[in-house]
């Protein structure tokens, strides 16, 4: 690949580096559809264990202000006494609940990202205020998925809502004809069916939107070659940065070594650990090593041989002896002229190329 081909393709990995310049930044992987989830799973569970206690403790107070409704002193203190015993009632009552669904807020964005303060997305952009921008956001890709998400979750729980409360049709017709007091039971019991199918239809949307933004995130952060040289500069030889660019090095020298087997005159293996592909052309000062490698790169070495027609000679102490002495693109040494002469010779004879 050239290099500025790469530098316009963001194909790389990020560092660590960049994963946390993203997230110092506010740069998060976030679901919302995750945390929406999350609070209507609290909702379902705080209702289904605390609905009962939270009506009561509201309902006792209630009770006696309207029994004892002739007792109530009518002046500012007594009133004011009153309104806070009634809001202690409330607080009381609903305060755990809201509490929990708190932290439940809090504990759905901190399963996706840690947590994170940071005041770049209070700084002025101009492509907040521009309408190229704003038409992007209104018509883009992201746009178009949020529309199809809300349409598609919007026919799946129309769906179970429906699945869950025909059955019950009748149970339905009849709560109009029922007791008060039979008719909270019911009441109670077909709308945390409900909640819980919703649940769990909706555990699978948050799940598959989750993945969905945190690849969408990482594919945002990726790299390009060239943005990789420029943070290793900035590091001044992070050990990271250092160790991804030699092991990108590495992968392109091997792509193409391997690019350079179908050329090779002779490939001499050991047989199955090394392997050795040579290059001999007429004119030549001495053969050139133009692929080397061991154990699986060997095996891959001796496939595209066989692949491409290029003789493959087993011979285990100069395959082991190459290895050792040469690297690739240079040519051999002068100790090995005499054997490598005989393998490329009796190759050659082979092809008819000499009598």
């Amino acid at each position: 690949m050239a290099e500025g081909e790469d530098k316009d393709q963001k194909t790389l990995d990020p560092t660590q580096k960049k994963l946390e310049d993203a997230l110092n930044k506010g740069d998060v992987a976030k679901s919302q559809d995750l945390v929406a989830w999350f609070l209507l799973f609290a909702s379902t569970l705080i209702i289904a264990t605390m609905a009962a206690g939270s009506a009561s403790g509201l309902a006792v107070p209630l009770k006696n202000l309207i029994a004892n409704a002739d007792l109530v002193t009518i002046d500012r203190s007594a009133l004011m006494q009153l309104m806070m015993s009634l809001i202690l009632a409330i607080v009381v009552a609903v305060g755990l609940p809201m509490l929990g669904l708190f932290l439940t807020g809090v504990g759905a964005n901190l399963v996706q990202h840690r947590l994170v303060f940071s005041g770049e997305s209070l700084k002025p952009k101009m492509s907040k205020i521009s309408p190229i921008a704003g038409f992007k956001r209104i018509f883009g890709l992201d746009a178009i998925v949020n529309f199809v998400k809300g349409l598609a979750k919007i026919l799946i729980l129309g769906v179970v809502i429906f699945a869950v409360l025909w059955p019950q049709r009748g149970t339905i017709d009849s709560l109009v004809r029922m007791d008060v007091e039979m008719l909270l039971p019911h009441t109670f019991t077909i709308v945390m069916t409900v909640l819980i199918a919703v649940v769990a239809i909706l555990a699978i949307t948050a799940l598959a939107d989750f993945v969905y933004q945190y690849r969408r995130w990482y594919n945002r952060q990726k790299m390009s070659f060239q943005d990789l040289k420029e943070e290793f500069k900035q590091s001044d030889g992070n050990p990271e940065v250092k160790g991804k660019i030699k092991q990108l090095r590495r992968e392109r020298s091997r792509k193409r070594m391997m690019a350079n087997v179908p050329t090779a005159t002779v490939v001499v293996t050991n047989p199955t650990h090394y392997a050795v592909a040579l290059k001999y052309e007429a004119g030549m000062v001495a053969p050139v090593c133009v692929a080397k490698g061991m154990d699986q790169i060997a095996l891959k070495i001796r496939e595209l041989a066989t692949a491409n027609d290029v003789p493959i000679v087993e011979n285990v102490p100069l395959a082991r002896a190459l290895h050792a002495s040469v690297e690739v693109d240079q040519p051999i040494q002068e100790e090995h002229f005499r054997a490598v002469a005989e393998v490329i010779g009796y190759v050659m004879r082979l092809k008819g190329q000499l009598s």
